[in-house]
C-alpha cells in the first residue's frame, strides 16, 4: 500500500461522539457509548474499503492516544506498521527496536527508531544478550547510544502507551503466523490450510473500463461501479429470521405505495424469493391497483379466516397462492386490501394484524408493509409493534415532507421500540413532480438528514406516475437510485 496514500482520520470521544474524515468528506455521529462509536467508525471505514476493493489506512484517535491501523473490506482491523521511505539524500540508517514508547502515536506493535549506521564492533556489542528490564532513562540512553532519538521529557514519556491493546483492532479471520512465544511444537501444528479466503476483484463491466475489459484488457472497476456492487451485495443478503419493513407517512400521495412496490422488487430480484408486499390499510389501499393481479381476487379478508389453517403443520407454502398475487417479473408477492369496499365493511383490528403477520413471517423472509394514513388506527399502531425497519416516504411537496418529519419526531418521544425505529429510519425522497428542481430534492433530503439514519433520493420517472409499477420500466438512473435506497434499508436489517 502506498505510503503517500491519503489517510483516513477518525476521532472518538468518551461520550460516544465520533468524527470521521474520508477523502475530504466529514461524517459525524453519536453512539450510545465510546465502544459503540468505535464499532460504528470501523464499520464506516470498512464500507469505504469495500468500495475501494482493498484495505485502507487510517489513524484512529481516542482518549488513550492515536492508533495507526489498516482496515480491510471484511471488517478486519490490524495495526499499521508501515513507515515512510527514507530519502536518498540522507545517510544510511539501521532500524533498531527500542522498548520505550513513542508517546504521540500509540500502537500495539513495538516502536522502531531510525539510527545512523554504526561500526561492526558497535553492532556486535549491541547484539549481545541483555536482561529484560524497563526502558532506560533518557540520560542513560544518551551515554550508551550515540545519536539515538531521545525520549520526550515529562510525565507522558513514561506512560506505557505502546503496551496498551489497540482498542480498534479486530482479529483477522485468516491464518496468522505464530510469534516466537507461540511457535508450533510439531510440523502438523505448523501446517497452514490449503483453503484460503482470498477474494479476487472482478474486472470492470461498465463504461469505457468495461469496454476495455471486453476487448481483452482487464481493467479495475471505477468507484461508481464498486459502489453499485456493494449495494447489490447489501440487498442480496439473507438474514436469520424474518424482517418487517414498514413504509409510512401520515399524508396520502406521499409515495408510500411506489416505495413499497419498488423496494420489494429490489430485494426480490437480487436476493431471491420470499418477499411479500402487504397492504395494511383500512381505507382504499391502492397497492393492488399498482401491481399485477393473480388468477383470483383474494385479499387479506379472505386470508384471515384461513390463518390458523395456514399456521398448522399440514400447511404448505403453495397454499398461500390462493391469497397472494405473484409479480411475475419482479418476483415478489402482494397481499391486497379491498379498496372497493367501505372501511366500515372491512374493519381489521390489532389481533387480525397479529394473525396476518404470523402467517407472513412463516412463509416470507422479508415483509414490506404499505401503511395507511391514520396513525391512530389500531391497525397502524400494531404494525409498528412488528416493525424492524422504518421507511418514511415523501415527495418534494412541503406538506408531505412535514408530515413525515412530524411522524418521526412523534415516534421518537414514545416507547423505546418506537424511539429506536425513528432513530434508525430511512427517508426516501421522490421527485414526483416533473417541475421540481434538484434544489427542491436537496432541500428536503437535507432536512431529513438530521432526523433519519439515511436518506435516499429518487429522480422523476414517468413510469412511476400511473399504472402498474414494474422495475424494468424505469430509467437506468431511477433503477440505480432505488438500488441505493434498498441498500440503505438493508444496512438497518443486520441486527
Amino acid at each position: 500500500m502506498s505510503s503517500t496514500e491519503e489517510l483516513i482520520e477518525a476521532t472518538v470521544t468518551k461520550d460516544g461522539t465520533a468524527t470521521v474524515n474520508i477523502l475530504g468528506t466529514t461524517h459525524e455521529f453519536t453512539a450510545a457509548s465510546e465502544a459503540a462509536a468505535r464499532a460504528e467508525t470501523v464499520e464506516l471505514v470498512s464500507k469505504h474499503a469495500t468500495q475501494r476493493g482493498t484495505a485502507v489506512r487510517a489513524v484512529m484517535h481516542d482518549g488513550q492516544g492515536s492508533w495507526p491501523v489498516k482496515v480491510h473490506p471484511d471488517g478486519t482491523v490490524e495495526p499499521d506498521t508501515t513507515t515512510p521511505p527514507v530519502s536518498s539524500d540522507k545517510p544510511a540508517v539501521r532500524r533498531r527496536r527500542v522498548d520505550s514508547p513513542v508517546t504521540h502515536v500509540a500502537s500495539a506493535e513495538p516502536s522502531v527508531t531510525a539510527e545512523p549506521a554504526m561500526s561492526e564492533e558497535a553492532i556486535t556489542a549491541e547484539t549481545a544478550p541483555e536482561p529484560e528490564e524497563p526502558a532506560m532513562e533518557p540520560a542513560q540512553a544518551a551515554d550508551t547510544r550515540q545519536s539515538a532519538t531521545p525520549a520526550p521529557a515529562g510525565p507522558d514519556a513514561a506512560a506505557p502507551k505502546a503496551q496498551q491493546p489497540n482498542p480498534f483492532a479486530q482479529k483477522s479471520q485468516s491464518h496468522t503466523v505464530p510469534t516466537a512465544d507461540e511457535a508450533p511444537a510439531t510440523r502438523r501444528e505448523a501446517r497452514q490450510s490449503f483453503l484460503t479466503q482470498e477474494q479476487v476483484e472482478e474486472p470492470a463491466t461498465q463504461g469505457w473500463r468495461g469496454a476495455m475489459t471486453r476487448l481483452g484488457l482487464r481493467m479495475a472497476p471505477s468507484d461508481a461501479e464498486r459502489a453499485e456492487r456493494a449495494d447489490v451485495q447489501a440487498v442480496s443478503q439473507h438474514w436469520p429470521g424474518p424482517r418487517t419493513i414498514a413504509i409510512v407517512n401520515g399524508k396520502g400521495g406521499a409515495g408510500k405505495t411506489p416505495t413499497t412496490v419498488l423496494l420489494s422488487a429490489i430485494f426480490a430480484r437480487y436476493g431471491g424469493a420470499g418477499v411479500l408486499a402487504w397492504d395494511n390499510n383500512q381505507t382504499r389501499g391502492t397497492l393492488g391497483w399498482r401491481t399485477e393481479q393473480g388468477p383470483h381476487e383474494a385479499t387479506l379478508l379472505e386470508l384471515l379466516p384461513e390463518s390458523e389453517k395456514l399456521l398448522g403443520t399440514g400447511a404448505q407454502s403453495a397454499d398461500l397462492a390462493h391469497f397472494v398475487h405473484h409479480q411475475t417479473r419482479d418476483r415478489f408477492d402482494v397481499l391486497r386490501s379491498k379498496p372497493m369496499a367501505l372501511a366500515s365493511a372491512q374493519r381489521v383490528n390489532a389481533a387480525d394484524v397479529d394473525a396476518i403477520h404470523r402467517v407472513a413471517s412463516k412463509y416470507y423472509r422479508l415483509i414490506f408493509i404499505d401503511s395507511g394514513n391514520d396513525e391512530s388506527d389500531p391497525m397502524w399502531r400494531r404494525m409498528i409493534d412488528h416493525t424492524d425497519q422504518l421507511v418514511v416516504a415523501t415527495t418534494t411537496r412541503d406538506d408531505h415532507a412535514e408530515a413525515g418529519a412530524l411522524l418521526l419526531e412523534a415516534l421518537g418521544q414514545q416507547n423505546d421500540k418506537a424511539h429506536a425505529l425513528a432513530q434508525n429510519a430511512v427517508a426516501v425522497v421522490t421527485q414526483a413532480d416533473s417541475k421540481a428542481t434538484a434544489a427542491d430534492v436537496k432541500r428536503v433530503a437535507d432536512g431529513y438528514k438530521t432526523l433519519a439514519r439515511d436518506v435516499a433520493t429518487i429522480p422523476f420517472d414517468p413510469a412511476m406516475v400511473d399504472g402498474i409499477l414494474r422495475y424494468d420500466a424505469l430509467r437506468p438512473s431511477t433503477q440505480r437510485a432505488w438500488l441505493a435506497a434498498g441498500a440503505a434499508v438493508a444496512r438497518g436489517l443486520q441486527k
